[in-house]
């Protein structure tokens, strides 16, 4: 029972107001989370393993036709015999703004749309088997940290990674110098509100003047201070930034 109390307490924000430059011509007329990977949107791929977790609310940040994302998924998400819907919320960036407000920039303006603790992954990432499990979500609220990273390992696109991990399982900010192996942040986090005021973050809540940051700075001051967790993710996963990538992933066979 505590399991799923701590579960369905949880909301989601998954990051979609990038313009997907590098996956142009495609991205011209259709937000890159809409482009279809083995038969459905990609976006919709989180939307299922969340509501498959026991997650009931999730907001989408919106920007580069983000009323297309809207219109194809409405404000109720049903799916997988769960029981229960995945009631949709957006943050329009595009219509309050005139344009994305990078990674800190978006989470901070979507945060009263959140809750204390939340997860957060990008909507352009394909990571079929991950399962938002609510055994992370009881471990982060029972801690101290301020995040938790799933990294994974480095893909060729990004072959010097993104951040250490200890034995211990902390996130570290190593100097630029430091020989230790570095991973890719995947983009899936859970995360608190607290770590985007001051003194990690800087942004005014819920950002009205609608700020650009992105998120690395704001994660590294906190590893500093050692309250950032980390996993190594090893199942599959795929950042789809270019057309190659989605072509490769069109080409297997769904899982």
């Amino acid at each position: 029972m505590l399991v799923l109390l701590a579960t369905l307490t949880v909301p989601a924000l998954i990051l979609a107001a990038g313009r997907g430059e590098r996956m142009r011509p495609l991205t011209d007329h259709t937000p890159k989370p809409l482009l279809a990977v083995q038969g459905q949107p990609l976006l919709q791929w989180h939307l299922q393993a969340l509501a498959q977790a026991g997650v009931t609310r999730a907001t989408i940040n919106t920007a580069w036709l983000g009323e297309q994302i809207h219109h194809y998924f409405g404000d109720v998400f049903e799916c997988c015999n769960t029981g229960h819907p995945l009631a949709l919320s957006y943050s329009r960036e595009q219509q309050d703004f005139g344009r994305a407000l990078e990674t800190a920039g978006g989470i901070a303006r979507a945060l009263p749309q959140l809750g204390d603790i939340f997860w957060l992954v990008a909507g352009d990432v394909f990571v079929p088997g991950f399962g938002f499990a609510p055994e992370a979500v009881q471990a982060f609220t029972a801690s101290d940290d301020l995040a938790h990273l799933w990294l994974v390992p480095n893909p060729a696109h990004n072959p010097q990674g993104d951040f250490g991990l200890s034995p211990e399982g902390r996130a570290l900010n190593l100097p630029e110098a430091d020989p230790a192996p570095r991973y890719t942040y995947s983009t899936i986090a859970l995360l608190r509100a607290e770590l985007f005021a001051p003194p990690w973050c800087d942004i005014p809540a819920s950002n009205p003047q609608g700020i650009a940051a992105p998120l690395a700075p704001v994660l590294r001051r906190a590893m500093d201070a050692g309250r950032v967790g980390a996993s190594l993710y090893h199942g599959a996963w795929t950042d789809v930034g270019t057309p190659e990538r989605l072509a490769q992933l069109n080409a297997k066979p769904a899982p």
